[in-house]
């Protein structure tokens, strides 16, 4: 095992796992002698690691709930995807401005102890994507570090991307990482079509990050979402602001379809810019759905549904 050092890191590693380690397990795993093992525990404690025991033929070692919170001991992944959702989260994505401030305060402790290799994995990854206030779960995190490494390094990108229509292996610039309408995209020059593409990360597999470098094109807009919402839906002809009574993550997932930007506001409601053709399609929307909202903006859409709502009503009179 080495030093007591790295004996120390990796007992501490096992029992963060949560399970319940025999003390022969224990011993073997991290090459101690029962001895040093249980003085290694009693180093544990001392530290503030609430690590109970268990004697007799089933005895056991598990690490449970403390009345303080101990240092940690994080993996390489586990270190990187915690100061980046930290990141996100600090950013808005919970809709509470007190969570917000805490994930930034940690966010930046965490930032602060990082080794040189995992920050610069970290800075690359908040170099490279567009942190949106918008709700929503992170992607598969491997993917994102491979995407946001190639993009730090200038490296074309290949990978298998699925449509509707068939599968085909795409060569590409990458540029950047953002979300849109509930979903993670990859921004990037498409060399087989000569053009600007944009690509689902969920449809992304077998990713490969090649060692050709390339120049970054200048990108199409500075406003990198907006451009791509309108060459998502064209150009609307309404932009409608409702305050929905439902976080952002519950109103993605029971609206009949989103169309624009889902923002928190608090951690049980939401503020939906809908960016429409018509007004009939988002007031079928709104009916389809069983979440109560009020109208922001603007002041057509609002005598539009009364207007509709007052002649429901006359059909629900019993007749004479």
């Amino acid at each position: 095992m080495g030093s007591p050092r790295a004996r120390m890191l990796r007992l501490l590693s096992l029992l963060q796992s949560g399970r319940q380690w025999t003390a022969t397990d224990l011993a073997e795993t991290t090459e101690s002698t029962p001895r040093t093992l249980r003085r290694d525990i009693e180093f544990l404690r001392d530290l503030g690691y609430p690590v109970q025991s268990s004697r007799g033929p089933g005895g056991y070692y598990q690490l449970v709930s403390g009345r303080a919170l101990p240092p940690l001991m994080l993996e390489d992944d586990e270190a990187i995807a915690t100061v980046f959702s930290l990141k996100l989260a600090a950013s808005g994505a919970t809709g509470h401005e007190e969570t917000a401030n805490a994930a930034q305060r940690a966010e930046a402790k965490l930032h602060r102890i990082l080794p040189p290799k995992l920050r610069k994995t970290v800075d690359a990854l908040i170099a490279t994507t567009d942190i949106s206030s918008t709700a929503g779960a992170l992607p598969e995190f491997g993917l994102v570090k491979s995407i946001a490494e190639a993009i730090t390094a200038n490296r074309i990108l290949t990978f298998d991307y699925a449509r509707a229509s068939d599968d085909a292996r795409r060569e590409v610039e990458p540029a950047r990482l953002l979300r849109l309408q509930q979903r993670w995209y990859l921004f990037s020059w498409d060399r087989g079509r000569s053009d600007w593409r944009t690509f689902r990360l969920d449809r992304i597999d077998n990713v490969h990050v090649g060692s050709e470098h390339y120049h970054p094109k200048m990108l199409p807009a500075d406003d990198l979402p907006a451009y791509l919402r309108s060459q998502f839906r064209g150009i609307p002809e309404h932009t409608v602001v409702l305050t929905l009574h439902a976080s952002a993550e519950d109103a993605a997932e029971r609206l009949y379809r989103v169309d624009g930007t889902l923002e928190p506001v608090s951690e049980g409601e939401c503020r939906y810019i809908a960016y429409v053709d018509s007004y009939e399609w988002l007031a079928l929307s709104l009916m389809l759905t069983d979440i109560d909202f009020i109208v922001e903006s603007p002041g057509a859409f609002r005598a539009y549904l009364a207007m509709h709502a007052s002649r429901m009503l006359r059909g629900t009179r019993s007749p004479k």
